[in-house]
């Protein structure tokens, strides 16, 4: 377990700083000059002449050696230290702390009422193979998955907020107004969530223990919440730690059709917006979660199933 933790560690080392680079990086992407693109997002085109390029170039340190620049950055950025924000002229790390807040939210939220609808549903058809509620559960869940969110999220504000008037449009402010964008968050993780059960299951309740279990006289619910809804948990469980690290800042249409103000819409006005420190600043976040939480997600798995351990060569 000792190997198979420090290899994990070793590969979430590697990745954070391959993705640090990456957005270091991203400043120097079109014309390859940072400052220029930092003063085109302050002034005109019309503004920006060689001297004032200069003039910023010695003041942010860009005239050192490309390594230097990124060993310094890369040291502030551990400290969750990005600068300020170009248009608001704000912390970076407070409006990224207030942002992944409600992003945060959004995804528990959604990635939790997915996970909760998913396992009775997938264990159901997987009990039922070819009958009738199997097809059924297989032909909404495949519609949820073909239906994108930029399409689902107006329709869900036509029907429930203009014609029948139960919820608000858009919002932050309360409860009410979670249901829509939750909704439209979860409908496409849970047809998958109930894919991945259904196939497990359905594999499980074919293995020869579950066949021991039934015959020393367990019912069936006994056999299916005892022995193989745990194991049937297994391939799910990687699929939400990639669900949920995606929802942290991948719910960029959602985010700007509800008005809601996390990662999403933040990083967008960002890109719109040319805010350089605050870009770079929300993708490092994002990516160091995202990584975090899967690496996590491993080590739970690896607990649950030794099996893991003994393929990784660390038993």
């Amino acid at each position: 377990m000792v190997r198979f933790a420090l290899r994990r560690l070793v590969v979430l080392l590697i990745t954070l700083l391959a993705a640090s680079a990456a957005t270091f990086a991203i400043p120097y992407a079109g014309d390859g000059d940072p400052a220029r693109t930092i003063l085109r997002s302050r002034v005109s085109d019309q503004a920006v002449d060689p001297a004032s390029i200069a003039a910023l170039r010695s003041d942010l340190g860009l005239d050192r050696p490309i390594i230097m620049q990124y060993l310094s950055w890369l040291g502030r950025a551990v400290r969750g230290d990005f600068g300020l924000s170009f248009t608001s002229r704000t912390p970076v790390d407070q409006l990224l702390g207030g942002a992944l807040g409600v992003s945060a939210t959004l995804a528990v939220l959604a990635i939790g009422l997915a996970f909760v609808a998913a396992l009775p549903l997938g264990a159901l058809a997987a009990t039922r193979p070819g009958k009738r509620l199997d097809n059924g559960v297989t032909l909404v869940t495949q519609s949820f998955v073909a239906i994108p969110e930029y399409w689902l999220a107006p329709v869900l504000v036509l029907v429930f907020s203009r014609y029948l008037g139960w919820l608000p449009s858009a919002g932050w402010r309360d409860p009410a107004s979670l249901v829509l964008p939750v909704l439209t968050l979860a409908l496409r993780p849970m047809a998958y969530f109930t894919q991945v059960t259904r196939a497990a299951m359905t594999d499980v309740l074919a293995a020869p223990y579950i066949t021991a279990a039934r015959s020393r006289g367990l019912s069936q619910s006994q056999t299916l919440l005892r022995h193989g809804l745990r194991n049937a948990l297994l391939p799910v469980m990687t699929l939400f730690s990639l669900w949920f690290a995606g929802l942290l800042g991948g719910s960029v249409i959602v985010e700007v059709i509800f008005a809601i103000p996390g990662m999403g819409r933040l990083i967008y006005g960002a890109v719109v917006n040319h805010d350089v420190p605050l870009i770079q600043g929300g993708i490092l976040s994002i990516v160091a979660l995202a990584v975090v939480i899967t690496t996590a997600t491993d080590f739970l798995y690896a607990v649950i199933n030794p099996a893991v351990r003994v393929r990784d060569g660390s038993v």
